[in-house]
């Protein structure tokens, strides 16, 4: 059987042989389908992308219907258990997990990588007391392209590869910034004595210590909740880092794209939107009452059902165990009966059976955020420290892709033909009136 699709158009009868590969077919074979000579050809229409792949990659592999996450082949739940975040990080960028020589020249790398320039905090300063902590991280990362000028040059894998440490190393130290600019607080230099993410928790908590000590437990959480956001296939802010990044432009200017997708409340504000459902039911005794609303369409259940996920969200299932782990240090969050409560009634009801609404990864995460002190402007913030390593990953491959051109998507012209300009003493009044 060979592998191709038949189609027959019928506007003309004529028959066409289209090429399958992977499971797929060329959009611009489609071209040739045309009515005449000076037809443009046929198009696909696919807003959001929904069934059309932009790219191939061999980074990260999701299978939605069976609840499956692999990172170059790794089970997400291998890398929760075995790894750390920047072994993750350096599995994701170079395909392979490390050597322990290779390892400990990575982690110094980011380690040296992690200050900063001053000119940085008196940029920061100009930010409003109350400024949001992702649009901090968007603008002064985007800044970091003026600091480095040799980032343009990504071609050189050399100069490409110590951009990437960059901003891998510097996104916690800016993240934590503006975290304390938040506060009103003295910006906390990096403790390069520290791990990854206790130098990040030290950054962003110490007071007048002389040396911050993280919790252990805190510690980890917060590595596997890095490991577990560090890289997710084509969403929105992959997709952004690779179209902005296929103009050629610098990776910080690119990274600023991503970031600027991931401030969204439908991406990166996703487990905040949780906790507001969460604090809004209140107790366990009014969660059926919420759940008759869902199902009247009165309100949404937040953080059930995934775009890509039709069965329970791999990730999900290690975060609900790390909740334990964390309240055990903190104490019990009220809003966990609530949650367990909402989880149960919704994986039994066949309302949400039928319609794949399973947990996904930002169910618990909030709690888990929350716990640790974070507030909830810093949820997302939390979100593009870690997805930083899956952001300049997959910019890395689209830059090595010879496949790949400066993206422009097609369109379908709605609006008028050609028409001849009238003077303005001429044009009649529109109706109805549109506000100026």
């Amino acid at each position: 059987m060979a592998d191709s699709l038949t189609v027959i158009d019928n506007r003309t009868e004529k028959k066409y042989e289209i090429p399958i590969e992977n499971g797929t077919i060329k959009a611009m074979d489609l071209r040739r389908i045309k009515t005449s000579d000076d037809d443009f050809g046929l198009m696909s229409y696919d807003p959001a992308f929904t069934n059309t792949a932009c790219c191939k990659s061999q980074i990260t592999f999701i299978d939605g219907e069976q609840g499956i996450l692999l990172h170059r082949g790794y089970p997400i739940e291998q890398l929760a258990e075995k790894s750390t975040y920047l072994e993750t990080a350096y599995l994701l960028i170079y395909g392979e997990l490390p050597s322990g020589e290779e390892m400990d020249g990575f982690v110094n790398q980011i380690t040296h990588h992690t200050m900063v320039h001053e000119n940085i905090k008196k940029l920061m300063d100009g930010f409003h007391y109350d400024a949001h902590p992702m649009g901090i991280l968007l603008g002064t990362v985007g800044a970091l392209s003026t600091f480095y000028p040799e980032a343009k040059n990504i071609m050189d894998q050399e100069d490409r590869h110590r951009q990437m440490i960059r901003l891998i190393a510097k996104m916690p130290t800016l993240a934590a910034y503006a975290y304390r600019h938040s506060r009103g607080l003295p910006y906390t230099y990096p403790d390069n004595s520290l791990s990854f993410t206790g130098n990040f928790l030290s950054m962003l908590f110490r007071i007048t210590e002389p040396t911050y000590h993280p919790h252990p437990v805190l510690e980890r959480a917060l590595d596997l909740l890095f490991v577990l956001h560090a890289d997710h296939e084509q969403n929105c802010s992959g997709n952004a880092m690779r179209s902005v990044g296929s103009s050629h432009v610098d990776p910080y200017s690119a990274v600023a794209a991503a970031i600027a997708a991931l401030y969204g409340p439908l991406h990166g504000g996703a487990n905040e939107a949780v906790l507001h459902m969460l604090k809004d039911i209140g107790s366990k005794d009014k969660v059926a009452a919420h759940i008759k609303k869902v199902k009247a369409g009165e309100v949404r259940l937040m953080g059930f059902g995934h775009r890509v996920y039709k069965n329970y969200d791999p990730r999900a299932k290690i975060i609900k165990r790390l909740v334990e782990e964390v309240f055990e240090v903190t104490g019990i969050n009220p809003l966990l009966e609530v949650a367990l409560e909402l989880e149960r009634i919704a994986l039994e009801d066949e309302y949400f059976i039928a319609r794949k609404l399973y947990p996904n990864i930002d169910f618990y995460t909030g709690l888990i955020y929350e716990a640790m002190k974070f507030p909830m402007d810093m949820f997302p913030v939390l979100f593009a420290i870690p997805r930083t390593a899956g952001w300049v990953a997959q910019w890395e491959e689209m830059l090595l892709d010879p496949e790949q051109k400066i993206a422009r998507p097609r369109q379908i012209y709605l609006g008028q033909m050609q028409r001849d300009y009238c003077s303005i003493t001429n044009r009649p009044s529109q109706a109805p009136a549109r506000d100026r």
